[in-house]
């Protein structure tokens, strides 16, 4: 007898520490894919009143009052392998280089464009993409105009869909609005870039242009409608 309870509380203590081992490995492997990508911030929705102030981006002097300066790269289409969980019978995937969206990228080799520049057609008609970056910094004052604890939004209007990032995130959330994220055919984003700025807040703002409707491959070009900033108390 007292073997056969030796036996059993050695077999018990086995499948014990098994079981602990087969939960620690499920939970790493639980939680090794929210460490490795962080969830996105979540959207906010702009408001639909008169704003106090508007600054217009597409004018020298309105991109100036933030020291903003345009740079511009078309985007291509990338082929690679598929995924690994991919469907049978798929063999490739297909990305856009660069991903100019990111924090830190590296545009010192784009070409730098006018204000004005915003506004001319780009790319080579069809199915065309094209990145488009600035760095946006708060001033104290606009004319009489104080920023302090407005709330600042992007609206950036491109022909015919845009994507906004903002400081190497695009905010968004599944089944709820998210102005950074394609709105519509020929339909501005209005992009909440802060709640209450502050004098000296930076924004590095990178807006993914989108000739379209993609499937349609149109005969026409990229560009420009609007681009602005609007300030609200």
């Amino acid at each position: 007898m007292r073997k056969q309870g030796l036996v059993r509380l050695r077999t018990c203590w086995t499948l014990g520490v098994c079981l602990l081992g087969m939960a620690a490995i499920a939970a790493a492997q639980t939680l090794a894919p929210s460490a490795a990508v962080s969830a996105p911030p979540p959207p906010q929705m702009p408001p639909s009143l008169v704003p106090s102030k508007v600054v217009d981006l597409m004018t020298a002097e309105g991109s100036a009052v933030f020291g903003a300066q345009w740079k511009t790269m078309e985007a291509k289409i990338v082929e690679g392998p598929a995924l690994a969980n991919a469907t049978p019978g798929y063999k490739t995937s297909y990305d856009i280089q660069p991903h100019a969206g990111e924090a830190g990228f590296d545009d010192s080799s784009w070409p730098t464009i006018g204000a004005k520049g915003l506004a001319d057609r780009r790319g080579g008609g069809k199915v065309s993409f094209i990145w488009f970056r600035t760095n946006l910094t708060i001033p104290g004052r606009i004319g009489d105009f104080d920023t302090s604890g407005t709330k600042a939004v992007l609206t950036a209007y491109v022909d015919d869909y845009a994507e906004v990032w903002v400081n190497g995130q695009m905010p968004r959330r599944a089944g709820y609005p998210s102005p950074a994220t394609i709105q519509g055919f020929n339909m501005p984003n209005r992009v909440v870039l802060a709640e209450a700025v502050k004098v000296g807040d930076k924004f590095q703002i990178a807006i993914f242009g989108i000739n379209g409707p993609i499937s349609v491959a149109p005969q026409n070009f990229l560009f420009f409608r609007d681009a602005k900033i609007e300030f609200y108390r």
